[in-house]
């Protein structure tokens, strides 16, 4: 029998070296996923000083505590940083002690990101309290939304990414798509007074742009048309663009990056003027253009006549002839 499991052993030992993507031995600067979830408790406490904390906070300690945490998140995040960046090829060559001041920086920038955060995130609790008449109270808010959680760790990973930090803002959201069922990506662009309501099953992509005063339904999908050609997409605009004040309902499904939704009464594009000047189409419609700055798809648009406020989403044609970049599966997209 042990002969058998040291055979056993050799040919596991021998699949490491076949199947080298899935192993890294004796490698020096391997992310932490357990210290990263920590991190962002600490920056949740921080973020939200007396949600959190297993004792009540005091405004007498307040300036202490928030020191305190602030350097447990600095030291911590800044060993995580470097190891990222020492693991890429941006940085691949450089020596520990680079790496670390690179990181040093990067973190210490991203902790002046802080009361950004706090601002964006007020907006997003105001909004989803001001949506929702199940709620009760904004305290209800942000100890019981998934919604809120998953922003708050978006919000967090995404200045990481704008900072340029490989790998942890993926493991971050990550971290809150297998929480909570909501995947945003970090790289998206989100604006302020956001609100996912119920949240279970909504898809964010990468190069999704959304704009302020947006709410988003469980099961909506804001992705790309094809990813057949793999990594030769990276860095390419694949994914919708919603405007302000757009509302997706639950199950929606908008793919494309030339796709755009828009209210009707926010449709003013340059010459367009004449056929889509604000407010000429009726509160409760929203258009899903392919690109608005074709003339014949915004002049499809204005020609479309809407016979009842509950038709809410208007599907055009690209000057092509293709359908505006929206799964035929889409139900209803208000306003």
């Amino acid at each position: 029998m042990a002969n058998k499991v040291e055979d056993l052993v050799n040919v596991i030992l021998d699949s490491y070296n076949e199947c080298d993507i899935t192993a890294r031995i004796d490698e020096e600067n391997m992310l932490n996923k357990d210290i990263l979830i920590e991190i962002i408790d600490e920056i949740r406490k921080v973020l939200f000083p007396g949600f959190f904390d297993n004792n009540k906070v005091r405004s007498e300690y307040l300036k202490f505590l928030v020191g305190e945490r602030l350097e447990f998140i600095q030291y911590h995040l800044k060993k995580q940083v470097s190891n990222a960046f020492a693991n890429q090829d941006v940085c691949r060559e450089c020596s520990k002690a680079q790496a670390e001041e690179k990181a040093e920086e990067v973190v210490f920038e991203f902790l002046k990101k802080i009361p950004k955060i706090r601002e964006y995130l007020n907006t997003d609790i105001q909004a989803a309290y001001d949506g929702d008449p199940a709620a009760y109270s904004t305290d209800e808010i942000i100890f019981c939304y998934p919604g809120v959680f998953a922003i708050t760790v978006y919000r967090i990973a995404h200045e990481l990414w704008l900072l340029g930090v490989p790998m942890i803002p993926r493991i971050m959201t990550e971290y809150a798509h297998s929480t909570t069922g909501i995947d945003i990506h970090p790289g998206a662009t989100v604006g302020k007074y956001f609100f996912i309501d119920h949240g279970t099953g909504i898809v964010i992509g990468e190069t999704t742009e959304i704009g302020d005063n947006v709410k988003i339904y469980q099961g909506v999908t804001l992705g790309a048309l094809s990813t057949r050609k793999g990594q030769q997409l990276k860095g390419v605009k694949r994914h919708p663009t919603i405007s302000d004040n757009v509302t997706i309902y639950s199950g929606t499904t908008i793919l494309g990056g030339e796709t755009v939704v828009v209210l009707a009464a926010d449709l003013y594009v340059g010459s367009f003027e004449r056929g889509l000047h604000r407010g000429a189409y009726p509160i409760g419609v929203a258009f899903v253009l392919a690109d608005v700055a074709h003339e014949a798809a915004a002049e499809m648009a204005a020609q479309r006549k809407h016979r009842s406020a509950e038709l809410n989403v208007i599907g055009v044609h690209a000057p092509d002839g293709r359908q505006c970049n929206v799964d035929g599966g889409l139900h209803r997209i208000g306003v």
